[in-house]
């Protein structure tokens, strides 16, 4: 370890030793994380914070902001990147599809047949009183039975290093703009570690995204439909999302 990691200790908060990303409890690097190791290892306090200088006007410079208490900010982005190994990723993009098509069913059955609530699993009223039940879709099936387009599904780690699920985002996720601009980022501000690393590329989401979204359209309207993407407008937190996703697609 260098002089950057100088005295560095995994956290204890509440007296509980954090899971660290980096380290094994011994104090080796984990597997994944030795060349990241190597080329944050080399780094000086002050040659880190300049690529931090650097990560934050590069932001500034390219409007990639998000509004705080009336202040446009630049997106806090960690210069030292969580690495997932190709069985880590596995793992997770096995539970994200599997999660994905568990919530896609059970839209299904609250707006259909309602099997949820003859069974005793769910309680009818829980659905019913909830704001975000809306009555006007019952019975109603889309195109390719998809009524997830965008999800958002948060990730946590115990102390244990297990991952689990914190939350499932369905309705407006945001932050994927954000995710692209700071692969970019990285790749400007720390070039080796892309050279060190066979990273996958975030890049294609938005066409993805425009390919999900014409699929959606009725069969009538299939071959060439048109995709329009809706912001509260430039005072939204959340406009140079809105507004990148627009121009990409």
């Amino acid at each position: 370890m260098g002089e950057l990691f100088a005295g560095y200790a995994p956290a204890r908060p509440l007296g509980v030793v954090a899971y660290d990303e980096m380290l094994e409890p011994s104090g080796a690097v984990r597997r994944g994380y030795v060349e990241l190791d190597r080329a944050l290892g080399s780094l000086s306090g002050a040659g880190f914070e300049a690529r931090c200088t650097a990560r934050d006007r590069s932001f500034r410079d390219q409007g990639i902001t998000f509004s705080l208490s009336g202040e446009e900010r630049p997106f806090p982005l960690d210069l030292v990147p969580r690495i997932i190994t190709p069985d880590e990723w596995a793992l997770v993009q096995a539970g994200v599809i599997q999660r994905v098509l568990a919530s896609e069913a059970f839209l299904a059955d609250v707006y259909g047949e309602g099997a949820v609530f003859h069974d005793g699993i769910v309680p009818r009223r829980i659905i019913q009183s909830s704001p975000h039940f809306h009555r006007e879709a019952a019975a109603i099936v889309p195109p390719n039975g998809v009524r997830i387009h965008v999800s958002g599904i948060d990730l946590v780690r115990y102390p244990n290093g297990q991952l689990a699920v914190l939350e499932d985002n369905l309705r407006t996720p945001s932050g994927i703009s954000y995710v692209i601009e700071n692969r970019r980022a990285m790749a400007r501000v720390f070039p080796e570690l892309f050279a060190e690393y066979r990273v996958r590329p975030v890049s294609g989401y938005p066409a993805k995204l425009l390919e999900s979204l014409r699929a959606a359209a009725p069969l009538t309207s299939r071959v060439d439909p048109v995709v329009v993407l809706l912001t509260p407008g430039v005072y939204n937190s959340a406009y140079f999302e809105h507004s990148f996703l627009a121009r990409q697609m």
